[in-house]
């Protein structure tokens, strides 16, 4: 007897159907399982054949084989068991012929026969859709994941019994729906902008940086506030919107990462990795590649406080990703590109120190110390990162105010503004915000009057900044103009726009 389930896999974010083929015949017991199957494939046959008997149904005891097509690419995970199961009783004659034909079934299984949850379960109902498939049977705990894509009819599986009595035509599982609206609540942060005293400067460059889609790096000592600031970018960021949140919510599912009963990921992740990171856990790496710290802070915040602390070599792989907003990990099996567009805020202090030009406490670095120090980010990299801001150490008088400053609902209502101005010129074209304009966007986009001109030539040459950083003073300046609403870029916001390469000036002094 031979039975076909359709079941499916993750190459990436993107998934492909596989066709379980499951054959019964007569020959001493067995069960291979071929096309390509990693260990816990392999292991499903133990799995699937306790759970099968613990569920009172007969197991056969013949020669048991089970394809997964395509056979020229490599199977991992434990959803085929589910699909095993269902085939292996198909092929007994319990489960009618034909009946799931228009059906993806995915699934691990207890040996108890309970369904448990699977990885990887939103990319592959948008893959069902867009084929066709009519019913999706997944696990309970991911249909709510699952049922957000639309268009499917998505049925929650608790066992393998629940299951086979639906397909035998005994009873029925309801399918999940899901009230897009509802999910789309307003985030509530339990942080705010309006608890930081002073740095009324630093939150100006921030607001720039939520505004454009900029990269920033903040410079100070030590109890400046770097952290604490960077922590409250994110409730300034407009929420996600359904596409960006589909996008995002896609990596987060195919490493199990999304939270119980929570379909979708609707806040930008901010994500802040250890400097002990390897460059495999930043960009993303392993045997089947897996995606990194920059593809789960897709369309989101990737902080790396205590930049200069993490390895140079890392550091440098973020060159790519920051350039292109996404990230392609090659291995000698497979070929995967993870989606990576991400804002990179980093902090650092100003030397090993930490004390270097404050007026309070005594550097005690030497020179050669304090450029190793500055060394470990590369000019490329640093020439990636637009805005460059000084924290000063927040003064007594800062601290001791009960004024309280602008709360986050304020600053994000300006930039709310900037980016729907920014919608509208770019549309028709792959960018949203400016961070994202190339030179020939530059160049139509950015026009500069003779006045705003002839103050960038002198800034370049007083400064000596690079082709890549009169690029960036640009995209900061458009900006900076459209938080005010202008059209036209004026002096005034090349003036602020070159105030934010802190680095650059002060190499060149």
């Amino acid at each position: 007897m031979l039975a076909k389930v359709f079941s499916s896999a993750v190459i990436g974010i993107d998934a492909y159907i596989v066709e379980v083929e499951v054959d019964i015949s007569q020959g001493l017991p067995s069960f291979a399982t071929v096309g390509l199957p990693e260990g816990a494939v392999r292991e499903s046959k133990d799995r699937v054949k306790a759970s099968i008997k613990n569920c009172g149904y007969h197991f056969p005891s013949d020669r048991i084989t089970v394809n997964l097509a395509p056979a020229d690419i490599k199977k991992e995970g434990s959803a085929f068991d589910l699909p095993m199961a269902v085939g292996i009783l198909g092929a007994t004659g319990l489960i009618p012929d034909g009946v799931t034909g228009d059906s993806l079934i995915l699934g691990e299984l207890a040996l108890d026969g309970l369904v448990r949850p699977i990885k990887g379960a939103l990319p592959i109902t948008v893959m069902a859709k867009e084929m066709g498939f009519k019913r999706l049977f997944l696990p309970a705990e991911n249909a709510a994941e699952a049922a957000v894509a639309g268009g499917i009819l998505v049925h929650p599986v608790k066992t393998l019994t629940q299951l086979v009595e639906t397909l035998a035509g005994v009873s029925t599982i309801e399918p999940v729906r899901v009230d897009i609206d509802a999910v789309f609540k307003p985030p509530k942060h339990s942080v705010d902008f309006g608890d930081v005293r002073g740095q009324e400067n630093v939150k100006r460059a921030l607001e720039v940086a939520a505004a454009g889609g900029h990269n920033l790096i903040m410079i100070g000592p030590p109890g400046a506030g770097k952290t604490m600031l960077a922590k409250r970018l994110f409730t300034i960021l407009p929420e996600l919107g359904f596409r960006e949140a589909i996008e995002t919510s896609k990596v987060y599912s195919v490493m199990g990462m999304m939270s119980k009963g929570n379909g979708l990921i609707t806040t930008r992740p901010f994500r802040s990795p250890h400097h002990t990171i390897s460059d495999a856990g930043l960009i993303g790496g392993g045997q089947i590649p897996k995606p990194g710290e920059v593809s789960l802070a897709h369309n989101g915040v990737l902080f790396l406080d205590e930049m200069p602390e993490f390895k140079k070599n890392v550091l440098e792989v973020l060159r790519q990703p920051m350039e292109d907003g996404q990230v392609t990990i090659t291995r000698a099996n497979s070929t995967v590109t993870y989606p990576a567009n991400f804002m990179l805020v980093a902090a650092m202090n100003p030397c090993p120190c930490g004390y270097l030009g404050d007026q309070k406490r005594e550097c005690n670095c030497n020179y050669l110390q304090i450029q190793r120090y500055r060394s470990k980010i590369s000019g490329p990299l640093m020439d990636r990162i637009d805005i460059h801001m000084d924290v000063p150490p927040v003064q007594f008088k800062d601290l001791s105010s009960t004024e309280k400053g602008e709360t986050s609902g304020m600053i994000l209502k300006r930039i709310k503004k900037a980016r729907g101005i920014q919608e509208e010129r770019f549309t028709r074209m792959k960018i949203h915000v400016n961070a994202g304009m190339n030179s020939r966007h530059i160049r139509k986009l950015c026009q500069l009057d003779q006045e705003s001109s002839n103050l960038l030539e002198h800034a370049m040459e007083r400064f000596g900044f690079s082709a890549r950083a009169h690029s960036r003073v640009l995209k900061i300046a458009r900006t900076i103009a459209d938080l005010e609403g202008s059209e036209r870029i004026h002096s005034n916001h090349v003036a602020e726009s070159v105030q934010y390469r802190t680095l650059d000036r002060r190499m060149h002094r």
